[in-house]
C-alpha cells in the first residue's frame, strides 16, 4: 500500500531526542524555548507560543485575542472538527461560512453575509496547504474592527502577498500531528506579532500562572515538552525540502491528470505558494473510486465527508446545513499520496490507477 502520509524521522531526531532523555529534563525546557524561537524565525514572526497539539494552539490563540462567552467566530465548515471545537471551548459561536468551489478555502463574500453585532473574529482555515483569500478577509477585518485567528494547522510554509500564513492575522495556529507536513508526534504552535497575544497564550497554557503559585485566569496544562521540540527542531531544519518535494510531487500528478475526464485536479489561487499538505481531486462516485483505490494499493484519504454543521452533535446544538458548495465538496473530494518519499514510480502508478477506474 502507497500511505497516504508517512512521517519522515532520521538520525537526526533519534539523536536529539536521546539528549534529551539524557539530559534528565524532560517536560518543557530550554528545547521548548529553542523551538518557539527557530519557528517564529521561520514565520517571520515576533513570537511562537508551543502547545500540546493543534487543538490546544486553536483554542489558546482565541483566548489570547480575547474571544469569549457570547462572541462569534466566522468560520468554514470544511476542516477538521477541531477548528468550529476551539471556538465552543472559548464559550463563543461558530458561525459557518461556506467556501469557495475551486480553492476550498471559506469564501469572503460569504463571510460578509455572515456577519452581525456580534462577530468577534474570522478563523480562516488554509485547507490542505493552500492560503486562504487572506486580501480580502482582512479588508473585512478592518473595516469591522474584528480579528483574523488562521488555522494553519495544514499549512506549514504556505505564503501569500509575500508573507507566510500565521503571520497575517492577529495570530496563527499550527499543528505538529505526525500526518502534517513537519511533526513534532503532537504538538500545536501559536504564531503573533501582538506581545499580549503571545504573554496571555504562555499563561494560559500553564495553569494560569503569571509566576509560580501565582494563578491570576483559569488556565490549563497545554504545554509541550522538549522531548517533542527536540524532534520539532529537526524537522524543522528539513522543512523547505520537504515542500519543495511535496511541490514537485504535485505537478507530476496534476501533469498526468490534468484534462481526464471526470477529474478534477487542485485548483491553485494566483499569488500563493500551495504547500500540498494534501492533493485533493475531486470526482463523481468517490467511495467507490475509493474503494478500488486501496484495493490496488493506492492509499487514499476523505478530506472531510461530513461538513462540521452537520455533524451530529453540532445539529443538537442548532446548527443546520446551510453551506451547500461545502456539502458538496464533502461528497466529491479525494485526496492522494504527495508526502516527500513517493517516488516517480509511484506517483505514475497512482495515476495510471485513478484513470483506470474513473473510466
Amino acid at each position: 500500500m502507497i500511505p497516504i502520509a508517512k512521517p519522515l524521522m532520521g538520525d537526526e531526531e533519534k539523536k536529539a531526542v536521546m539528549a534529551v532523555l539524557d539530559s534528565g529534563v524532560i517536560a518543557q525546557g530550554k528545547r521548548v524555548d529553542e523551538f518557539e524561537k527557530a519557528f517564529a524565525a521561520y514565520c517571520g514572526v515576533k513570537y511562537a507560543v508551543a502547545a500540546s497539539n493543534g487543538t490546544t494552539a486553536l483554542h489558546l490563540a482565541l483566548m489570547a485575542a480575547r474571544v469569549g462567552e457570547g462572541d462569534e467566530v466566522i468560520t468554514t465548515p470544511f476542516s477538521f472538527i477541531a477548528t468550529a471545537n476551539s471556538i465552543l471551548f472559548c464559550g463563543a459561536k461558530p458561525v459557518f461560512a461556506d467556501i469557495d468551489e475551486k480553492t476550498f478555502n471559506i469564501d469572503p463574500e460569504s463571510v460578509k453575509e455572515k456577519l452581525t453585532s456580534k462577530t468577534k473574529a474570522i478563523m480562516p482555515v488554509h485547507l490542505f496547504g493552500q492560503p486562504c483569500d487572506m486580501k480580502a478577509l482582512g479588508e473585512i477585518a478592518e473595516d469591522k474592527k474584528i480579528k483574523v485567528i488562521e488555522d494553519a494547522c495544514q499549512a506549514h510554509g504556505a505564503e501569500t502577498g509575500g508573507k507566510k500564513v500565521g503571520a497575517i492575522g492577529k495570530a496563527g495556529a499550527f499543528s505538529f500531528y505526525p500526518t502534517k507536513n513537519m511533526t513534532t508526534s503532537e504538538g500545536g504552535m501559536i504564531t503573533t506579532d501582538d506581545e499580549r497575544v503571545a504573554e496571555m497564550a504562555r499563561i494560559y497554557r500553564n495553569h494560569g500562572q503569571v509566576e509560580r503559585y501565582k494563578h491570576s485566569y483559569i488556565g490549563y496544562n497545554f504545554r509541550m515538552t522538549d522531548i517533542q521540540a527536540a524532534i520539532g527542531i529537526e524537522q524543522l531544519k528539513k522543512l523547505e525540502g520537504f515542500t519543495k518535494k511535496r511541490i514537485e510531487n504535485a505537478a507530476y500528478l496534476d501533469s498526468k491528470l490534468k484534462g481526464v475526464k471526470g477529474v478534477v485536479t487542485p485548483y491553485v489561487a494566483k499569488g500563493v505558494r500551495h504547500v500540498y499538505h494534501q492533493y485533493t481531486i475531486k470526482v463523481e462516485n468517490r467511495d467507490e473510486v475509493v474503494k478500488k483505490l486501496n484495493e490496488a494499493g493506492v492509499g487514499t484519504g476523505v478530506y472531510y465527508p461530513i461538513c462540521i454543521n452537520e455533524q451530529v452533535f453540532y445539529k443538537e446544538l442548532g446548527y443546520t446545513a446551510d453551506t451547500p458548495v461545502a456539502s458538496e465538496a464533502s461528497k466529491k473530494v479525494l485526496s492522494l499520496p504527495v508526502h516527500p518519499s513517493v517516488t516517480k514510480e509511484e506517483l505514475d502508478f497512482i495515476a495510471e490507477k485513478v484513470k483506470e477506474i474513473v473510466k
